[in-house]
């Protein structure tokens, strides 16, 4: 094999594993869901609010419009929310 094609199937295996790892979390998310109002202080995925960057910014437990995610199906049942909330009040899970 020459150089130039030793670099080429290099430069083409690189970019297949970037690939790779790329489309791994949107798989691997597609079982969880966002739910709100169920993360601790500084335990959020995302979207804490106004002056906040995102993951681990949420400022107070139970924050309403911070989100973390969790297994699909089980955010209404331990007490969270599908979308933002008001207030940061404790989830009270479903009973059943």
């Amino acid at each position: 094999m020459s150089n130039t094609l030793i670099k080429i199937t290099a430069a083409a295996a690189a970019l297949s594993a970037a690939a790779t790892m790329v489309a791994a979390p949107a798989t691997a998310q597609s079982s969880k869901e966002k739910c709100y109002g169920v993360s601790l202080k500084g335990k959020n995925d995302c979207a804490a609010g106004p002056g906040t960057s995102c993951a681990g910014t949420s400022t107070i437990d139970y924050q309403g419009n911070a989100w973390k995610y969790v297994a699909k199906g089980s955010c209404v049942k331990m007490g969270g929310s599908l979308a933002p909330k008001k207030g940061n009040a404790k989830p009270v899970p479903q009973k059943g």
